[in-house]
């Protein structure tokens, strides 16, 4: 649900004829993760896509997870919210979180912005490639690079023999996670090799 528009989607699904949506409690619900149950639930009380669930059954079983979810803090990432920008930059939700955890261990805080639209920036060199894992990460290790190496696109291109790339970028050049659906970008894939 990292865009908000989770639950919009869910419905749609619904009304399309899916026979079940996924979503995850309340507490639990939004940003990287699924979109809010309760939500869903108290949309479709009443009409032909009624779920059939109790909306306070739903809500008792969210308060024990909003305590749990309070015990973990620590541990999340920090983003606190959804972003649309992800329509432009194409990151996967668990990437989006991981790649912000990450890059405030490689010492980029407070360039989040920066990694997001060097990822838009990496999956276009890399030639927008299809995004699980581990190409997502590929994607994201390029991101950070960029960021951190302050290059824009034509420079990655031109410098692309000189630059010391993450391994993963390498690897993916090398067709270690296979190749690519539209072939690997030339002359990038011939610089980094």
């Amino acid at each position: 649900d990292t865009a908000g528009t989770g639950v919009a989607s869910m419905l749609a699904a619904a009304k399309a004829g899916a026979d079940a949506v996924d979503a995850a409690s309340d507490a639990m619900s939004g940003t990287t993760s699924q979109p809010s149950l309760g939500a869903i639930v108290a949309s479709t009380q009443g009409t032909a896509l009624d779920t059939g669930l109790s909306l306070k059954s739903v809500q008792a079983l969210n308060e024990y997870w909003e305590e749990c979810r309070g015990i973990y803090a620590p541990f999340e990432s920090g983003q606190k919210t959804g972003s649309a920008d992800v329509y432009h930059h194409e990151m996967p939700g668990g990437q989006y979180t991981n790649l912000l955890f990450q890059s405030t261990q490689l010492g980029l805080t407070g360039q989040w912005s920066k990694v997001k639209e060097a990822y838009a920036t990496a999956n276009h060199v890399l030639g927008d490639i299809i995004k699980v894992t581990p190409s997502s990460k590929v994607t994201g290790d390029l991101a950070q690079f960029i960021v951190a190496n302050k290059l824009t696109e034509a420079e990655i291109i031109e410098k692309a023999e000189s630059l010391s790339f993450p391994k993963s970028v390498v690897e993916y050049f090398q067709g270690l996670l296979g190749i690519p659906p539209f072939g690997f970008p030339e002359p990038l894939r011939s610089r980094v090799l």
